[in-house]
């Protein structure tokens, strides 16, 4: 008696499910993050519709989502949001501007370190909301006064990484550059700069997210235009459909900027001190 095996193809994976497999694992976190998001905010359409909370205390993202398009199509926003970007872009770029030069001159030479970081550490840990009623003093009502709280509020994370990132620049490095007879501009260019750029990307992030907490802020305390003047006038007369916009403007241009520079900072990740090859 004879058996007979008969070979079976086993069956292989099509392509299709290949990619399919291949965009889940990929983009896991972004897929999880987006689920959550989307129930979470099911959950809260639900509760307000069925009354379960007062509506006069809190609003529904169906009901944020008609007021904002109401206010982009009847133009009322625009100004708050040309206001708030002019705040943004002097106060942060004045901390830019004054907190890179500062840190990288304060990591690399001890004695410039060591003459100012007792106020550097002052001012860092006074809180900028009690700095308020003195900035309006001295700068007024207007737009300084909110340039100021927004650099006081970004420049030192950024201050303080750069001095951070100039301090892990290795001595050896520095030997060697010294040994080729490299001046201090050279160093600066060629050693210093590069070992504080991963620093100074992260500074920039950081001092990103201080920057919108000081327009909300500042513009809370005094302002007549802006998206944190916007949320205070809203939340005095219960409207809280425009109090939630304004605050989903403010974490959305956040969360957009932030990612652009944390992108940015991934590209330079290997210029850590921590990451060599």
């Amino acid at each position: 008696m004879t058996s007979v095996t008969e070979d079976r193809e086993i069956p292989r994976p099509r392509k299709s499910e290949f990619a399919l497999y291949e965009f889940l694992v990929r983009h896991e976190n972004a897929l999880l993050g987006s689920f959550t998001m989307i129930v979470a905010l099911l959950l809260w359409e639900a509760v307000v519709r069925f009354d379960l909370v007062n509506p006069l205390f809190t609003s529904s993202p169906s009901r944020i989502i008609a007021t904002g398009y109401e206010m982009f199509a009847d133009g009322s926003i625009y100004p708050h949001l040309a206001i708030s970007g002019l705040e943004l872009v002097v106060g942060y770029g004045l901390a830019i501007i004054v907190g890179v030069p500062l840190g990288i001159l304060m990591g690399w030479y001890r004695r410039f370190d060591a003459a100012f970081d007792p106020i550097i550490s002052a001012l860092y840990a006074t809180p900028r909301i009690a700095l308020l009623p003195l900035i309006m003093i001295w700068f007024g009502i207007g737009l300084g006064s909110k340039f100021a709280i927004i650099f006081l509020s970004a420049v030192f994370p950024i201050l303080i990484n750069t001095t951070a990132g100039v301090q892990t620049v290795e001595r050896d490095y520095i030997k060697v550059a010294r040994s080729f007879g490299a001046n201090d501009r050279q160093m600066f260019l060629t050693v210093a700069f590069p070992a504080a750029v991963p620093f100074l990307l992260t500074g920039l992030r950081l001092g990103l997210g201080h920057a919108l907490i000081g327009i909300v802020v500042g513009e809370m305390y005094s302002a007549q235009a802006g998206v944190g003047y916007l949320i205070s006038v809203a939340g005095a007369t219960f409207q809280t459909d425009r109090v939630m916009f304004g605050i989903i403007l403010i974490a959305a241009a956040g969360v957009i900027l932030t990612n652009i520079l944390r992108m940015i900072e991934r590209r330079f990740d290997r210029w850590r001190p921590d990451n060599k090859l």
